[in-house]
């Protein structure tokens, strides 16, 4: 990061300490999502750490921090690190976790359906591993994200004078979902998909806008550049992000966490993710449309009317 980056960010947030509140730990049942979504992210002694509780939570519970330092060949600062990056406090927190989620295996009410999906399935199979999967990832999704920084998304997008939403590929089909929803309800909205319309769309923004980077990794490029542009000129900036250690959080006022569904070799991240983004996209929308309601309604209720005609019976 630039020094000038640097100052920009520093005065965004006041005192330098982050305006990012703490979320609610993650449930137990939910802590093997979080690993597997963080885990790329993390060094590699910090993955050790994610694994091992990840794969054997009852007899990690069991263990000191110390034990557990020991038992991974990392450091008792390495554990704390990783078990804050998991959502929880402290060590403390995330042993109890495990002792949660160790005591739901034991008892036989962990979920017996595996999302891995063989080449061979039948499509019966198929459907019912896709619909556990797009299930846990909602619950996932719902359980981590931070609520306060919801909030504060919502309000700036409310009185945005104008949005920008930034995402690429799968991303950048919930970046025109978000937009579309915003159009609707007579707000003034534009999700452009060619990396350098972006930008230079970015250029002409300013306080009292809003830009939206929508990324499950977190270091795309192309929607980090523009959030940058954005962030820089003052406009309010919000990540969508699977990764909240990823770069473009570091361009971000208010970061919003997905889960996503176990990866396979026929689903990758990059089409898993879109189910906790699209999720976190409704809850932005059914936000604004609360706060914006005496001119959100109307305006709904006059694009359904606008179209009305192209669904009735017989229409031409």
């Amino acid at each position: 990061m630039t020094q000038d980056v640097k100052e920009i960010f520093a005065d965004r947030r006041g005192t330098g300490t982050s305006v990012r509140s703490v979320a609610a730990p993650p449930a137990p049942a939910a802590l093997a999502a979080k690993v597997r979504t963080l885990a790329p992210s993390m060094t590699r002694s910090m993955q050790r750490v994610a694994e091992a509780v990840a794969d054997d939570p009852a007899g990690c519970a069991a263990l000191t921090v110390t034990g557990l330092a020991e038992l991974t060949g990392t450091s008792e600062a390495t554990v704390v690190r990783t078990a804050r990056l998991l959502g929880y406090p402290g060590y403390r927190d995330l042993r109890l976790a495990l002792a949660g989620l160790a005591a739901q295996q034991e008892s036989g009410r962990a979920p017996a359906l595996t999302t891995d999906i063989a080449v061979d399935d039948p499509i019966a199979d198929v459907v019912a591993k896709l619909a556990h999967d797009e299930r846990q990832t909602l619950a996932d999704t719902a359980a981590g994200l931070d609520t306060v920084q919801l909030g504060a998304a919502v309000a700036a997008l409310s009185g945005a004078r104008r949005t920008d939403v930034y995402g690429i590929g799968a991303s950048g089909l919930v970046a025109q979902d978000l937009t579309q929803k915003l159009l609707r309800i007579g707000l003034i909205a534009h999700a452009p998909g060619d990396p350098h319309l972006a930008v230079t769309n970015a250029v002409q923004l300013r306080a009292g806008d809003v830009a939206v980077a929508i990324t499950h990794s977190g270091s795309t490029g192309d929607v980090i550049e523009p959030l940058r542009v954005a962030f820089e000129r003052g406009a309010t900036t919000i990540a969508v992000t699977g990764r909240p250690d990823g770069p473009v959080t570091q361009y971000a006022d208010h970061v919003l966490t997905t889960s996503t569904a176990r990866e396979s070799e026929l689903r990758p991240a990059a089409m898993s993710s879109r189910t906790s983004q699209l999720l976190v996209v409704d809850c932005l929308f059914v936000g604004i449309a609360q706060r914006t309601y005496a001119s959100a309604a109307p305006a709904l209720s006059a694009s359904y009317e606008a179209l009305a005609h192209r669904h009735r019976s017989g229409s031409r």
